[in-house]
């Protein structure tokens, strides 16, 4: 490799450490190493915003973007706490019960969103519901944490690596309905029966908390009706767009954008309460990153490492699969997997070429899709939503330690890992 390269290569193997480390704020990170990249000309402005393949993915930024916008006029109805309500009673109180009503709706809701706004809208009706009930905060966080990993790997905006595999990938929301949700669902059944093992039998019923809480009605939590209705509707719409892809050839960005545009043109809610919510930092960090990773693409690390892989593997596709799977689940654990997808796809897609870019060399981007989601259950730093979700519970005063988190997470990887590994063997390698 050129001197270049190699400099490239510090430079972003150093934001890389940052960002693992959490030293610095992790969009200062990934904002400082696109700044070094454009400043050594590892990259330039053409290269960086224009180009399709080394350069910000802005199918991916307005993608989050739109679909922040819906959930953030969605959050003003109270639909959520609704949701939360109806649990508890559904549940009578019963803490298990109450879990697993609450992981489900998590794992929905996250295969709908992005699993990063599913967490922060349950988890503080979650530590209202739990105060009542009189039960220890942190099973439920770290539960809902996990279930919006593993619920998000169903579709393509659920977790954000899915957003950029299927920008690299060229996948369609059905892609992942057809490939990723039926496996997910399997795994969402055998997470249900690891809380119980891991916290259930921990549990203690109190009737008079119970009592309390199917006294309320969970209907006073819609504050507003009409916009509910307006939301769901519009909710609807953009998600059947996503399904409807093949036939009206409208790209997922398109969709959400124009969803958000309509539903913040057609009610009463402000522009200035419609952006509110939205994660302006996660998507600069995201801008970031692209630039970083565009500038190994141009400077040929990226070209580099595909050749490398596919010489490692000799060409053969169970070998490649099975070994990315593992590898991806691993590095998720110890990274943030949004970094990490963000700088594999490009791999990913030679190698995918490389087995002649037909239905079974897809099978690499699942194995990329299941490794990175289900890793970043591993441990408190692997996913956003983990962090997230940590952070959410130290504001209130019920802090979950990293070792807390991940050595539940450890488990749950290690389980839903195994089970992934036959399932893409058995469908696509046999």
């Amino acid at each position: 490799m050129s001197v270049l390269a190699w400099v490239s290569v510090a430079v972003f193997l150093g934001a890389y450490a940052l960002i693992a480390t959490e030293r610095i704020h992790r969009v200062a990170a990934a904002l400082g190493g696109a700044g070094l990249m454009l400043l050594i000309h590892a990259t330039d402005a053409r290269a960086a915003f224009f180009s399709a393949h080394a350069g910000i993915d802005w199918n991916v930024v307005f993608l989050l973007l739109g679909m922040m916008i819906i959930v953030g006029v969605l959050k003003q109805t109270g639909v959520f706490g609704y949701l939360a309500i109806w649990a508890a009673k559904k549940a009578r109180g019963r803490p298990f019960r109450l879990m697993v009503l609450l992981v489900l709706i998590t794992a929905g809701a996250s295969a709908l969103l992005d699993n990063v706004t599913t967490v922060l809208l349950i988890a503080p009706v979650t530590l209202l519901v739990c105060e009542r009930l009189a039960l220890p905060v942190a099973p439920f966080l770290i539960a809902e944490a996990m279930a919006s990993n593993i619920g998000g790997a169903a579709t393509l905006v659920g977790d954000p690596p899915n957003i950029i595999i299927a920008g690299r990938g060229g996948l369609s929301f059905n892609d992942f309905l057809v490939h990723m949700a039926p496996m997910v669902i399997v795994l969402m059944v055998v997470f249900v029966g690891l809380c119980w093992v891991m916290f259930g039998r921990s549990f203690r019923y109190d009737p008079e908390r119970a009592a309390q809480i199917m006294a309320l009605d969970e209907r006073e939590a819609i504050a507003d009706r009409r916009l509910l209705w307006q939301s769901l509707a519009v909710l609807a719409l953009v998600m059947a767009a996503f399904v409807l892809h093949p036939v009206l050839h409208y790209e997922p960005s398109v969709v959400a954008v124009l969803g958000a545009g309509i539903l913040v043109a057609a009610t009463k809610v402000t522009t200035e309460d419609a952006i509110a919510e939205v994660e302006w930092p996660t998507l600069t960090f995201f801008a970031g990153l692209f630039v970083m990773v565009g500038a190994l693409v141009e400077t040929g690390v990226i070209g580099q490492l595909s050749r490398a892989a596919v010489g490692a593997t000799a060409g053969r596709l169970e070998l490649t699969t099975m070994g990315l799977l593992g590898a991806s689940a691993g590095l998720s654990a110890v990274v943030d997997n949004i970094p990490y997808v963000a700088t594999m796809s490009p791999i990913v897609a030679d190698l995918v070429q490389a087995g002649g870019g037909d239905e079974t060399a897809q099978v690499l981007w699942w194995a990329l899709a299941f490794g990175a989601d289900l890793g970043g259950n591993a441990t408190a730093v692997g996913a956003a939503a983990n962090v997230v979700v940590l952070g959410i519970a130290a504001r209130n005063r019920t802090p979950i330690s990293f070792w807390q988190f991940t050595r539940y997470g450890l488990v749950v990887t290690a389980v839903t890992v195994a089970l992934a590994a036959p399932y893409l063997w058995l469908r696509y390698l046999m």
